[in-house]
């Protein structure tokens, strides 16, 4: 009965019977190793997720630059509109000087556009906001309604 005992013990003692067994040292070393393989996958998943924020910053300021030059090349059609306005409308009297001063409006809209852009834009408004927040709200509102009228139809 005393040898079954010997034969069934623990893994390392039963290797160890048979001279096959990791001595300590041997075990301390395969833990080791099982830790810097982990630091490693742990280092590449890290990098990894790095790599694809880096992606979708990239993406989205390629969105914002492209939305910005749309935005600037419409300023500039708006523009030339104004100024087609304001010389081929009438030059005299009072539609002459209605005919101006619309064509002047749509031009400096336009470089407005042109120059500021959508981020511009939004800082803007943002700001507008923030100094007439009632009356902003307020626009909003009755534009939702607009909208709200608009679709159930």
């Amino acid at each position: 009965m005393s040898a079954s005992v010997r034969t069934t013990g623990s893994a390392p003692n039963a290797r160890a019977e048979s001279g096959s067994a990791l001595n300590p040292g041997e075990w301390a070393q395969a833990a080791e190793k099982g830790r810097e393989a982990m630091e490693a996958a742990s280092a590449m998943a890290g990098h990894a997720g790095q790599a694809m924020g880096n992606m979708a910053s990239d993406a989205a300021s390629d969105v914002g630059r492209r939305a910005d030059n749309l935005a600037s090349d419409a300023g500039a059609g708006i523009r030339e509109f104004g100024d087609r306005l304001s010389k081929g409308g009438p030059q005299a009297g009072m539609l002459g000087s209605a005919s101006q001063a619309l064509g002047q409006t749509v031009q400096d809209s336009g470089q407005y556009l042109e120059n500021a852009k959508l981020s511009g834009m939004s800082r803007d408004l943002a700001q507008v906001v923030r100094q007439n927040p009632l009356p902003a709200i307020g626009i909003a509102f009755g534009l939702g309604w607009l909208l709200s009228s608009r679709v159930r139809n």
